[in-house]
């Protein structure tokens, strides 16, 4: 037994049943949304504040401020209120109610501003304020190395090594960077896969960056595929994992069981593990299940 903060981690990796088209293929799914927060972000936010609590970046008195597509918001606001820290947190006006609410249950201020954009500007101004901390998870190797020292293990030791094909939804790219370096220390051969959405779609929760706001954690050496996936497809497939394998997710998953089914279909054999990032709940007031 522990405070909230030992459940995060050790979420179940599920095996599709009705939606892989390859019999010869085996296909799981890996729910962060089993996450005490909902997400995979639970993982890299306990990481980048501890670490800088640890280095003493973080001291008693410290605002934190951090720009989020919401994900990452809810899980720093939870930390944050373990911990005892103020945090204000800059999300696109476009963010779902769900999120805000959530994050402002936990204490948060939160900040709506137009785009991710103008909330990774804001967030760097108020940097250089006195008494700020801006955790700044598009820079931060803490993001992506909670997924080197967790998620990454988690799955080979549940594959028991036979993982051949890991994909994930494109964000800030921490968790596919953290489990690529991971994965490809145990085995080069691995594929690792991102996704992000086609030119004309708008997928909450991954992002086609302009070069200028590209995450600066992002290494594209260490990922071997990228796959465009469109807003209706993400959205369909979204719905199909509830309506055919009974798991509720959001449309970035929806997006990543898209890429996952799409090599699948490609491969005489193999072993795919994608990331479900959250769940279906905090999308209830957009179309997504409408």
């Amino acid at each position: 037994m522990g405070n909230i903060i030992t459940y995060i981690g050790n979420t179940p990796l599920v095996e599709l049943q009705r939606l892989n088209p390859n019999p010869k293929v085996r296909i799981f799914v890996k729910l962060e949304g089993n996450n005490p927060g909902g997400s995979v972000k639970d993982r890299a936010a306990l990481n980048m504040i501890k670490s800088a609590m640890e280095r003493g970046e973080i001291k008693e008195g410290t605002r934190l401020v951090e720009a989020t597509s919401g994900n990452t918001g809810i899980a720093l606001a939870m930390i944050a209120a373990i911990y005892g820290l103020e945090i204000e947190l800059v999300m696109p006006s476009s963010s779902t109610r769900e999120r805000t609410l959530t994050m402002e249950a936990y204490g948060a201020k939160v900040t709506l501003l137009e785009s991710i954009e103008a909330c990774r500007d804001y967030a760097e101004e108020k940097a250089t304020e006195k008494g700020y901390f801006v955790l700044n998870q598009f820079a931060n190797p803490d993001n992506y190395l909670a997924h080197y020292h967790t998620t990454g293990p988690e799955i080979w030791k549940d594959t028991n090594g036979q993982i051949t094909h890991f994909v994930s939804a494109m964000g800030t790219t921490g968790s596919i960077m953290g489990n690529s370096m991971f994965l490809k220390e145990k085995n080069p051969a691995i594929q690792i896969i991102g996704c992000q959405p086609t030119e004309e779609s708008s997928i909450p929760g991954i992002r086609r960056w302009p070069i200028e706001y590209l995450p600066k954690i992002y290494d594209p050496k260490r990922v071997d595929r990228v796959i465009d996936i469109s807003q209706q497809d993400a959205t369909f497939q979204a719905r199909q994992m509830a309506k055919e394998e009974g798991i509720f997710v959001g449309m970035s998953t929806g997006g990543a069981l898209s890429a996952s089914l799409q090599i699948a279909s490609e491969l005489e054999s193999g072993l795919i593990v994608f990331i479900a990032c959250d769940r279906g709940d905090r999308y209830l007031s957009s179309d997504l299940f409408g």
